[in-house]
């Protein structure tokens, strides 16, 4: 099992007692299939993950987020768990993982890894377990088994959709043959859905906590974190539906932000806040900001998610309203925002902005963006290297939401070019193999082997703010101020700080004039004190 990590001395986080990290941290988002390859086979894993995570420290993030590495049929890349307390062995052993957390705190990093509380595999012993046990079972009670509607109970219980499309409920065969009981899932037919009021599911996850708590993890990213309790008699939504969308969970209401599952996140804080230093909650809260800090109360989730810029256009006015929004729930829930435009969910920015030269332009502007706000900020693996979304072969797609719904997310999570070199991964794997996914002729063009020397280049950039953001930044306690004020003026977003440190952002299409001060650091080159069109600067002026 390897060495007890559970105290390991953790390093390099000037400006914090070890206990409160979190609040302005950077976090590094790794998805392990496409991180890195050690043992050859073309898919990431985490002896790769720990032989680079060098590059991430030198990047100056503080921790790392792991998306599930636990044991998975692999039915949705991982969020399928059929065992929360192993690895699976597409991505090693428990003593890699170990070895992994002891990398990573001998480098100053934080570790977080996954939790999918909401469902599991359908591969789980417990939901192999319901449904060999049949209709009113103790079994089938830790998930949501219901009778068909209809004379035949041929339709579903309900009508919910799946999040990934199509209806969120299967329907099983008995054991004796017999068409049976439909089972709820709000995700892929793979993954049912937990039954958070069964009392049993909270004592199962909170063994889990402890579990990772213990081999010295230092927090947990909560999948779907707004979605355990369902609605009391799982009532249809009936004209609700016309509210639906494919991939936003919040629009199935009766699913989502009830108020039980606040009740959860109280019992994990006094687990995590038992440690020493206390673990961190991160939940993915994908609410509005109005009601995302409900959960971010003292005594519950230390932060969550902010989607608001992942889904904002590139539009100042837009920008400004969902900084504000954001701002505003720290104020109510005293947890600072965190601050994120690409995660392994979305489109990648340089994609998402516009594609081509202007595309990039804008995701470089972005990045200076949300590193410079107050709170914590989170990048995706390859958001380092600019990289663009890439139009994945159908016969290459694994996404399941593609099935169901025609968004494939696979596009994001092509494995990162670690060399120029034109064999078949650019340094992914060690080995002379195809990738799970492949990568696009010119990737190696975006490889941080190609962009290590470049001083224009995305990584270059993305070095120079987070080092300058822990030096000017962080050191000064400027992120923790709460007095920073963000407005715009046409298409120019601003954030002062009453230090005097001020972030300009042309997103519009003619250039602007800077004010009078030292600029320290631009996205794009700056002539005669004017700053061009998607680009952004950080600089100082007259406190």
């Amino acid at each position: 099992m390897g060495a007890d990590l559970s105290t390991a001395r953790h390093v390099g986080f000037p400006g914090h007692d070890g206990r409160s990290w979190w609040r302005d941290a950077v976090v590094y988002e790794i998805y392990p299939r496409s991180f890195a390859d050690a043992d050859g086979n073309g898919i990431g894993d985490l002896a790769g993950i720990t032989g680079r995570l060098q590059h991430v420290a030198d990047l100056g993030a503080d921790a790392v987020w792991l998306t599930p590495f636990q044991s998975s049929p692999q039915a949705d890349h991982g969020y399928d768990v059929s065992d929360y307390c192993d690895v699976d062995p597409l991505f090693g052993t428990l003593d890699d993982a170990t070895a992994l957390l002891g990398r990573a705190h001998e480098l100053g990093l934080r570790v977080l890894i996954d939790l999918v509380a909401n469902h599991c595999s359908d591969q789980h012993p417990l939901f192999r377990a319901a449904l060999a046990a049949g209709p009113g079972s103790s079994q089938r009670a830790r998930f949501h088994f219901r009778p068909g509607r209809g004379l035949d109970g041929s339709e579903p219980p309900n009508d919910w959709p799946s999040v990934f499309g199509g209806p969120a409920w299967t329907r099983i065969t008995e054991p004796d043959g017999s068409p049976g009981e439909w089972y709820l899932h709000l995700y892929a037919p793979q993954q049912p859905d937990w039954n958070w009021r069964d009392p049993r599911t909270a004592e199962l996850f909170e063994g889990v906590l402890r579990f990772w708590f213990d081999r010295g993890v230092d927090g947990l990213r909560i999948d779907v974190a707004h979605g355990f309790h369902k609605a009391a008699g799982l009532p249809d939504l009936g004209h609700l539906l016309a509210g639906y969308r494919p991939m936003q969970l919040r629009t199935i209401v009766h699913a989502a932000d009830q108020e039980d599952t606040h009740d959860v996140f109280r019992a994990w804080r006094r687990i995590a806040d038992s440690y020493d230093p206390p673990r961190v909650l991160v939940g993915e809260v994908n609410l509005p900001a109005e009601r995302q800090w409900r959960y971010t109360r003292p005594d519950e989730l230390h932060q969550a998610f902010a989607f608001d810029l992942v889904a904002a256009a590139w539009d100042a006015p837009t920008w400004m309203r969902s900084i504000h929004g954001l701002l505003a729930g720290r104020d109510a829930g005293g947890a600072p925002p965190t601050w994120v435009v690409e995660n392994h969910d979305v489109v990648r920015t340089p994609t998402r902005y516009g594609a081509g030269p202007r595309g990039a332009a804008r995701a470089r502007a972005a990045l200076l963006a949300v590193l410079f706000l107050p709170g914590a900020a989170y990048l995706y693996q390859g958001q380092e290297l600019g990289l663009p979304e890439v139009d994945v072969p159908e016969q290459w797609r694994q996404d399941p939401a593609y099935a169901r719904s025609g968004r494939s997310r696979d596009g994001a999570r092509v494995p990162l070019p670690w060399t120029a070199d034109p064999g078949r991964s650019h340094g992914f794997s060690s080995a002379a193999v195809e990738p799970w996914l492949p990568m696009p002729p010119d990737w190696g063009r975006y490889s941080v082997g190609s962009q290590r020397q470049d001083p224009g280049s995305m990584l270059t950039l993305t070095r120079h703010a987070l080092h300058l953001r822990r030096r000017s930044l962080r050191a000064g306690a400027v992120l923790a101020d709460d007095r920073v004020e963000v407005s715009c003026d046409d298409a120019v977003l601003t954030a002062h700080y009453p230090s005097g440190l001020l972030l300009v952002m042309n997103m519009g299409d003619s250039p602007v004039a800077l004010p009078i001060g030292d600029v320290l650091l631009a996205s794009a080159g700056i002539e005669d004190g004017v700053l061009a069109p998607d680009a952004a600067v950080w600089m100082t002026t007259a406190a």
